[in-house]
């Protein structure tokens, strides 16, 4: 078996995928409990985009969304897991073209000692670093395990949304690589030393590509790495697409696979008409950061990865769903992701 083909399976065998797929799990008893299936659960845009948008009436809106840390990842790094439950979700409202007003969190930890103390400083430091206060929540200090939850609000005056991409469409992924690997995890941290002044203006780029109407469609990249945040962007939009592995942009040394299965702090995925790419990658690369065109979307409901010569389907949306649920149940039922 050549590489590739390798790389393709690690990809679908991958925790970041496997998590991901139990959205459509959710979808789908959703579906069945609610009168009128997910449909009547109405907001601004379809279920599937990293935040709620809600419309404030007056031409914007409020948006809403929550992030679970999993559980050996605040066993192992309780400070990282409490700074990266506040930067993920800010990040959330950033792909979406809005800016973050405020944090809430659920927290449930064995006491007030040092590991409770821990996630919550890593909370507070991101809150500072990113200025985005904490606002409230929820704890009890008389759990078995460590929990934590954190939930975000924020605005958008246009909306980046994972429902807008088009055949013809190129696919730009916007990537800071001053960072360093938080070992053992796949986190790449390019947040925790990165003066803060740039990390607000860096995730700033977003609302302004947004506002400008240089970009319709965009995803932060998650725990499903830098494929599979671009496969649900894809299945949102009924698309799929052709990326070139090559021209991922990636840190010096680090392994494809690795870097594919990667959460980057400051990570996203724009789907741009081809008469706005110069424009959009001139403003990330104005700002020290990696902005390349990594493929084209296309009509067929196929993400097509290739390396040199070689190529190989990933996943065959038209017969597979990947977040969205069973495929009888048709893309207007979107998912929650």
């Amino acid at each position: 078996m050549s590489a590739l083909p390798e790389l393709v399976a690690a990809l679908r065998d991958s925790r970041g995928f496997a998590h991901k797929r139990d959205i459509s799990a959710v979808v789908n008893c959703f579906d069945d409990l609610f009168v009128q299936g997910v449909g009547q659960m109405d907001q601004a845009v379809p279920l599937g985009d990293d935040c709620a948008a809600l419309p404030d009436g007056q031409g914007g809106y409020q948006l809403l969304a929550i992030e679970g840390l999993v559980e050996d990842f605040i066993t192992r790094m309780p400070w990282f897991a409490g700074y990266s439950s506040v930067m993920v979700n800010i990040s959330d409202i950033y792909a979406m073209g809005g800016r973050p007003t405020a944090v809430v969190n659920a927290l449930w930890g064995q006491g007030a000692g040092a590991e409770t103390q821990k996630m919550l400083a890593g909370m507070a430091a991101a809150s500072q670093r990113y200025g985005v206060p904490i606002v409230g929540g929820h704890s009890n200090l008389r759990s078995e395990r460590p929990q934590l939850a954190v939930s975000i609000l924020g605005h958008a005056n246009k909306l980046l949304s994972s429902f807008l991409a088009r055949p013809g469409d190129q696919l730009l992924m916007a990537v800071d690589l001053r960072g360093q690997w938080q070992e053992p995890f796949p986190y790449w941290n390019a947040s925790t030393e990165a003066p803060a002044e740039r990390l607000r203006a860096d995730l700033e780029l977003l609302p302004e590509i947004a506002e400008a109407g240089l970009c319709e469609a965009a995803k932060d990249i998650s725990m499903a790495g830098t494929l599979g945040t671009a496969l649900m962007l894809l299945e949102c939009s009924g698309v799929g697409a052709i990326v070139d592995l090559d021209a991922i942009p990636r840190p010096s040394g680090v392994p494809l696979l690795r870097w594919l299965t990667a959460f980057p702090s400051y990570g996203f995925i724009l789907s741009v008409r081809p008469e706005h790419v110069a424009a959009v990658q001139q403003r990330f690369e104005a700002r020290g950061l990696a902005c390349a065109a990594v493929g084209e979307v296309k009509a067929a409901r196929q993400l097509i990865v290739q390396q040199g010569p070689e190529w190989s389907l990933l996943w065959n949306l038209a017969e597979q769903p990947f977040i969205q649920g069973t495929p009888a149940r048709g893309l207007e039922l979107g998912s929650l992701a």
